[in-house]
């Protein structure tokens, strides 16, 4: 909004007639970027949170515009109010300002160019986030990853339990909205454990952390038992609408990764190491070992369990498929379960 003001002055020499000075030019682009940006922050929020979220994003888009478009009006009746308070003396009365014809003022026209090239712009950033995640677009964007790294990554695989069985009695739409319905509650755990998706496979999601950032204030355990309470909060609605309340099991392993962006026409970043490979064997041990979720040995030794709301059950050395060496396997559950307040 600075920039907008301060190009649509500078084409003339002199300052509008209400402007003493430049400070006058600051404090209504400061005015301007905080009417838009609530605007903005108010679009997003009615439209992430009601029947919008389920259309076409073309449709966000023009919904998300019209919001900027209002303030653009608005804005526009503004700067004229103050045009005419400075010609007639003070002496200007609302009917004047309304008739005036601020819609075909060249001034408004540069506006409206303005906000559609600021929304189509926001509307690819936030497709493009969507899609890949805000930390990987902006880690490709920096480049990165174009040359592998190693790093420390602690992943979490959480998965559908008895998928087959509900994906044959569901029949497949069915069983994709019961998919879309279930990972939408996971999105505001992930949010709150700083956690980023990997990818969703299917019934299952691959969510990672830094190895620090995962093991610190039990994130990587929070993430699992605060989705399944979600899970359990909105009960009636799965009832309702598919029968049963889908449950889900994890498992936790950390270590060294091989990080790179892969793909030319279409990129991600990957990551390689048999951390992966020995995750998806620690997960199917879930039900042989009657546990909801596994945790390797190289997890524990590193969480802050002092303090800690859960409680580990060491369960000895496990041999894993595929795996030369077995690998020592906890179990993990809530030590008091948090209340059951329903949602809304």
């Amino acid at each position: 909004m600075a920039a907008f003001v301060f190009f649509r002055y500078a084409q003339t020499p002199e300052l509008p007639q209400w402007a003493v000075g430049q400070a006058d030019l600051a404090t209504l682009a400061i005015f301007m970027g905080f009417i838009f940006g609530s605007l903005h922050w108010m679009s997003n929020l009615i439209a992430d949170f009601s029947a919008i979220n389920r259309l076409p994003y073309l449709f966000s888009v023009i919904f998300k515009g019209l919001f900027l478009l209002l303030g653009a009006t608005t804005l526009a009746y503004v700067i004229q109010f103050l045009n005419m308070w400075a010609v007639e003396n003070h002496m200007v009365t609302l009917r004047q300002m309304l008739t005036t014809h601020v819609l075909y003022s060249p001034s408004f026209q540069a506006l409206l160019v303005y906000l559609v090239v600021v929304r189509v712009g926001l509307a690819f950033i936030e497709q493009m986030s969507l899609l890949v995640g805000p930390r990987v677009l902006l880690n490709i964007g920096l480049g990165n990853y174009h040359r592998p790294r190693y790093e420390q990554r602690l992943f979490l695989f959480v998965d559908m339990t008895s998928s087959t069985s509900h994906a044959e009695s569901l029949g497949d739409y069915r069983f994709s909205r019961l998919i879309q319905d279930s990972f939408s509650l996971l999105a505001d755990t992930v949010v709150n454990n700083d956690a980023e998706i990997y990818r969703y496979m299917g019934d299952a999601v691959l969510i990672h952390w830094p190895l620090e950032e995962g093991v610190q204030y039990d994130r990587c355990l929070n993430i699992y038992f605060d989705f399944c309470q979600e899970l359990n909060w909105q009960r009636a609605y799965f009832e309702e609408q598919y029968g049963f309340v889908p449950k889900f099991k994890a498992a936790a392993h950390c270590g060294q990764v091989v990080a790179a962006v892969v793909g030319v026409h279409k990129q991600e970043i990957s990551f390689f190491s048999d951390v992966l490979n020995t995750l998806a064997r620690l997960q199917d041990q879930c039900n042989p070992l009657g546990q909801r979720m596994l945790l390797s040995g190289d997890v524990v030794q590193r969480l802050e369990q002092q303090d800690s709301m859960y409680q580990l059950q060491n369960l000895g050395l496990v041999p894993l498929k595929g795996k030369q060496h077995p690998i020592e396997v906890y179990g993990a559950s809530r030590k008091q379960p948090p209340h059951n307040k329903p949602r809304t």
